[in-house]
């Protein structure tokens, strides 16, 4: 029998909202703990550079707080992997970063980068962080980040998400072959970016997914039905698709 998927819960935007006036609300620290109580596996949170929506504070607060795992996003820089190793998240998924998009375009090039990465991986893994690629469906991406000694890669699915008929198909035909291959070769497997209630079936139907990270449309939904039916409806498709 196929195992259900975990739900991770990406709470960025809630801090996007309360960014935008300055203050203290809405406070995504109290969302993760909604997620939590709602039933998330466990809460993503991506600090960026430019600290545009999760800050430094955040990510304290909820490494002293958080009942479930943490992962944290994280650009390939110093910077990141300094703060990654002072909180030692439950996880840490690198992904691209450019200060000029508006969130995280495609994966990250982990074949390209090779030797840059090489001993941020071993750093997090020898701090006790499970480290998590976020690559796109690739099988030169998924042969660097086994030779990188990754556990964990996170498939991009924007580019699935953003098309339709035929040319998704083939997307999705993409991301099952790079799952499996990735699986084959004793690499876990995730899934997120740009899902929603209508587009997530065929992507929680890959056997060897085991968790999808899914956030802006979690946190849009739930300014109409609240966070915990948001969640409670991400999950009933996806345990529908299993």
């Amino acid at each position: 029998m196929t195992r259900a998927l975990r739900l991770g819960v990406n709470i960025d935007h809630v801090a996007t909202v309360r960014n935008a006036r300055g203050g203290a609300y809405p406070d995504p620290v109290r969302a993760a703990a909604l997620a939590a109580e709602a039933g998330a596996d466990g809460i993503t949170a991506h600090l960026r550079e430019d600290r545009r929506h999760i800050t430094d504070d955040d990510i304290a607060r909820l490494s002293d707080t958080l009942t479930i795992p943490l992962n944290l996003e994280m650009a390939a820089t110093e910077e990141m992997l300094a703060i990654a190793l002072r909180h030692r998240p439950h996880a840490a998924c690198i992904v691209p970063e450019k200060r000029e998009e508006r969130t995280t375009e495609g994966g990250i090039d982990a074949a390209g980068q090779f030797e840059r990465l090489c001993p941020m991986v071993a750093a997090l893994r020898e701090a006790g962080t499970r480290v998590s690629l976020f690559i796109e469906p690739d099988a030169r991406q998924i042969d660097a980040a086994l030779r990188l000694g990754a556990p964990v890669v996170e498939l991009h699915t924007g580019l699935y998400c953003e098309l339709d008929g035929a040319r998704r198909a083939d997307e999705l035909r993409r991301l099952a072959d790079a799952a499996a291959l990735a699986a084959k070769n004793g690499i876990e497997v995730h899934a997120g970016h740009g899902l929603t209630y209508d587009n997530v079936a065929p992507i929680a139907a890959i056997p060897q997914v085991v968790e999808l990270n899914i956030g802006h449309f979690l946190i849009g939904e739930a300014i109409f039905v609240g966070l915990a039916d948001s969640i409670a409806r991400m999950r009933a498709a996806m345990d529908a698709a299993r």
